[in-house]
């Protein structure tokens, strides 16, 4: 019996929140959407039919508090809700809420969730259904003593993992016996705060791993099916960074074995809707028959499912829905594969610092470059210009999905939508995906989830000393830049503007040189720049260079320009030039005499708003250069800040359970007197 469906409620936020009300508009279903304090003018809200308040900013007050969902449903006359992905989108009690309240919930069952939301319980599960699973102890005994002895047992390395996790959260790499008991208590206090459920499993550590997912769909019918496989090995702290379809060195024989045992997996627990079923696979070779293993299954539509679309021409969201009203799912021979599909996923954070999260406004945010023919080019995202990039939520800005008939013209056009996309107000992670792309055994198709992590320096340290060439180019690139801002005034009728109300580095000399001043370890650097119809004169420290000015695009503030040694990307910010290349990034700061001053290595600060969850230290503890101080979490993150030289704990600015700013003093130290 078919169900009528004629307005869903949305229980989430951000990109996937916008990503279902583009496919119910589709349908012709009006949509609801949810927002707490800091989603007032939040892109989601702005899409939706309606929406609805639902409480303060920190998530536990709002998103994941069931009765508020259901009483907006029901105050706005949904039908359905759509759980998305994260927050309430796994949680049984959450399904039967909306059973309870005549809500059709788009998604599996309570039941389903339950046998494959504790990652122990699944495995046991899908042993007995002829799934291949990893070694490992999945039981309730969960004194540390145990544990430390069954991962002896296991032998090391072994793996941590929260029983009710997600998301790379809850989740520690053991090397060493020694190393045990600290990594056990971090993965059950984050797991704690993340699932409210500290319980876990240990499992052998694969040491050439990859992962490899394949998308699953039930109906209500007894039909499941699957939509081929996804790739999902580039992975920063077990958080999937960029995902393909079809897994790169996949056969036909692999496939079959790895589909096969996915759908087992599903029918094991009557699944009804998306899911994934995850296996971790020996990427140590060529793919084999019997070298993949049952990781877990999430009982939700994944934060990837674009690719799989992409190369189907499916919309996993209209199924999900289609099943949701109790509609049968084609046979699986009526799926068809083609082409080849990636995903990037774009941040705000800065790979430099650690990947702490980058918050504030964004004050630009202009997405994709040039399309080659042949190429599908999309970009999920759920925020626009002026958005804010919160505390309170996961900072990612968009995803970027390439399609085309290979990888290779997928990787060339995926590497292009990065270079020209221009993000300004916060920091990214752009440049860091762009040279993941280029890295050999990702280009090759052998990538494993320790590839980050093995080329971390090359992917995330800028150099450190700025050519001359680069103070050319980005002076160039700022007068160039002002000129035509003084040209489209003139044409707007709004008078020639001149270079000082545009720029506050801006000097004229008299002659018909400008200068421009930049800083260069925390002195004035000037760079003088005469400018011409086709190239920039720029003079270095005495040295003379020519400059070819390039108009990149029709934007203000974006210039390409080239010198004798090579071609660079301008764009212009308030504080520097950043000159972009093939995944280098130039940043060249203007002098600001009132930021010369340098940090204290006496103060340990907050290096982002966030709450503290540890003090480890009091007034007049003596400290060592390493240890660690503090331990706050913001953007769901656990960050240890730890002592920059030795000393004595003068004075403590903040306590357990306070919610600091970006910048706040949180310890001072002083020398340990004699």
């Amino acid at each position: 019996m078919k169900k009528e469906i004629r307005k869903i409620l949305i229980a989430n936020r951000g990109e996937i929140a916008c990503r279902v009300i583009k496919t119910a508009r589709k349908m012709g279903i009006a949509t609801v959407a949810v927002y707490s304090d800091a989603d007032r003018q939040a892109l989601h809200v702005r899409l939706a039919d309606e929406a609805v308040h639902i409480g303060p900013s920190p998530a536990v007050e709002s998103y994941l508090v069931i009765e508020k969902i259901i009483e907006a449903a029901k105050e706005t006359g949904a039908d359905a809700i759509h759980p998305g992905y994260g927050f309430l989108s796994e949680n049984p009690d959450f399904v039967r809420a909306c059973e309870k309240a005549g809500l059709i919930f788009i998604g599996p069952s309570a039941e389903a969730m339950e046998a494959m939301g504790l990652k122990d319980a699944a495995k046991k599960l899908m042993d007995k259904a002829g799934v291949p699973i990893t070694p490992g102890y999945h039981g309730k005994d969960q004194s540390p003593k145990l544990l430390k002895a069954k991962a002896g047992m296991i032998g090391y390395p072994v793996l941590i993992k929260a029983v009710a996790g997600g998301g790379g959260k809850g989740m520690r790499k053991v090397e060493a016996d020694a190393d045990f008991d600290a990594a056990l208590a971090s993965c059950k206090r984050e797991a704690a705060s993340s699932f409210g459920n500290d319980d876990v499993l240990i499992e052998k550590y694969i040491q050439s791993p990859r992962h490899i997912e394949v998308q699953v769909f039930g109906d209500m019918h007894g039909n499941v099916v699957h939509m081929f496989e996804r790739d999902c090995s580039l992975q920063r702290r077990h958080q999937k960074v960029i995902e393909e379809a079809p897994a790169p060195g996949m056969t036909d024989t692999v496939r079959r074995a790895m589909t096969h045992a996915a759908i087992n997996a599903a029918k094991a627990v009557d699944y009804v809707g998306a899911g994934t079923v995850e296996f971790i696979v020996d990427g140590s070779g060529k793919l084999r028959e019997d070298g993949f293993w049952f990781m877990e299954m999430n009982t939700r539509l994944q934060v990837e499912h674009p690719v799989t679309e992409e190369i189907t021409g499916l919309d996993l969201v209209e199924w999900q829905i289609r099943v949701a009203r109790g509609e049968e799912l084609p046979a699986q021979d009526e799926i068809k594969m083609s082409g080849h599909a990636i995903e990037a996923r774009l941040y705000a954070e800065d790979p430099a610092n650690d990947f702490l999260p980058s918050v504030g406004k964004l004050t630009r945010l202009k997405l994709l470059g040039p399309v080659d023919e042949g190429i599908i080019e999309r970009v999920d995202t759920g925020v626009s210009e002026q958005d804010l990039i919160s505390i309170h939520y996961d900072p990612m800005i968009a995803k970027f999905i390439v399609y085309g008939p290979t990888r290779e013209l997928v990787l060339y056009q995926l590497r292009e939508s990065l270079e020209y996309s221009s993000i300004e107000g916060l920091k990214t992670n752009a440049d860091f995906l762009f040279r993941l792309l280029n890295i050999d055994d990702f280009v090759e198709g052998i990538p494993t989830t320790h590839l980050i992590r093995e080329k971390i320096e090359n992917l995330v340290n800028d150099p450190d000393e700025i050519p001359a060439f680069g103070y050319a180019n980005a002076a160039a690139s700022v007068v160039q830049s002002i000129s035509r801002t003084a040209y489209k005034k003139a044409r707007s009728g709004k008078g020639i503007v001149t270079p000082f109300e545009e720029l506050n580095a801006f000097r004229m000399n008299g002659d018909d040189f400008t200068t421009i001043v930049f800083e260069k370890e925390g002195h004035a650097f000037p760079v003088r720049v005469s400018p011409r119809e086709e190239q920039s004169i720029c003079v270095v420290e005495g040295e003379t260079l020519v400059v070819e000015n390039r108009d990149a695009s029709e934007d203000d503030d974006s210039w390409a320009t080239l010198n004798a040694l090579d071609a660079w990307r301008a764009s212009i910010y308030d504080d520097f030039v950043v000159l972009k290349r093939q995944g280098k990034r130039l940043a060249v700061p203007f002098y600001r005499p009132e930021n010369s001053l340098k940090t204290s290595a006496d103060a340990i600060t907050a290096p982002m708003p966030g709450k503290i969850i540890a003090l480890n230290v009091a007034i007049g503890d003596s400290v060592s250069e390493g240890d660690p101080l503090v331990v706050m979490e913001a953007m769901k993150m656990e960050q240890t800040l730890t002592a920059p030289r030795d000393g004595v704990v003068a004075e403590t600015g903040a306590a357990i359970g306070d919610l600091v700013t970006d910048g706040a003093l949180l310890v001072r130290l002083e020398e340990e007197k004699r």
